[in-house]
């Protein structure tokens, strides 16, 4: 797997530049190699990051009709809900490109309406499955786990990413696709989420954090003195942390800034 990279930026501004232009990039690479871009999203600030990609030369460009969408985690609610990852992206990217609706694999709408967390991780590893058996995604090796080929993640200020949180037993599942949590140290208490077999097996993992409040849990992560889940990140070919100054500021000044 691979080993971590870090860049740090002077700017929210120009860590979206290049978060864009790092996207466009796998697009490209992928769509001609495979006609197809499997790309995961998550919630938080990640969608407000994007805009770079709403905006020439990549708005007419990138070949949107070949991606998929997934979602690392999601909060058990309708997709209407406030709370609502879907709700999230869709508002503020996915309403905007020509990714065809087909190609949009968002939780179950009723059993995200229900609260019913167990049954809509079921739902979604089955959605995964049959993704795969259509070569969507792809598989990792042997393990059999699925392979996107780019997660675009964010970390909170406690290390947790997608819905892993610390002391909390989902991290350390192994078999799973997807799990659920009810319980979340972070409202809403109910979740599904990637397990983190799953997310490591991805292509190319980006790490995208801002903000001085995640900088304790950054430094953790990265130079491994406290056991985070977000320390777990790793990808098959590249993983990447885009940082702003403040995010990296107790990091020691190892890491060069773009």
């Amino acid at each position: 797997m691979a080993p971590a990279k870090k860049i740090v930026f002077k700017t929210k501004h120009e860590l979206a530049v290049e978060l864009a232009k790092y996207t466009a990039n796998l697009s490209s690479k992928f769509c001609k190699e495979r006609g197809i871009f499997t790309v995961v999203l998550s919630g938080g600030d990640l969608i407000s990051w994007l805009w770079k990609l709403l905006e020439p030369p990549y708005a007419d460009s990138i070949e949107w009709s070949k991606w998929h969408i997934f979602w690392v985690d999601e909060r058990v609610c309708g997709w209407d809900d406030a709370d609502s990852n879907y709700k999230l992206a869709y508002d503020g990217f996915l309403s905007k490109v020509p990714v065809p609706a087909e190609n949009i694999y968002a939780i179950d709408k009723g059993l995200g309406a229900e609260g019913n967390a167990e049954l809509a991780a079921e739902r979604y590893e089955e959605c995964l499955k049959e993704k795969v058996n259509k070569n969507i995604i792809r598989t990792y090796k042997s393990s059999g786990f699925p392979q996107f080929d780019l997660q675009l993640l964010g970390m909170g200020p406690d290390g947790h990413m997608a819905s892993l949180f610390p002391g909390h037993d989902q991290i350390n599942e192994k078999v799973k696709w997807v799990t659920f949590i009810t319980d979340s140290p972070k409202p809403p208490p109910k979740r599904i989420t990637f397990t983190l077999p799953v997310i490591n097996c991805a292509s190319y993992n980006v790490m995208a954090v801002c903000d001085k409040e995640q900088a304790d849990s950054v430094a953790a992560a990265l130079t491994h003195t406290k056991d985070v889940p977000a320390g777990r990140l790793t990808a098959d070919v590249e993983v990447v942390w885009f940082l702003d100054q403040a995010a990296a500021s107790k990091l020691k000044g190892w890491c060069s800034i773009l």
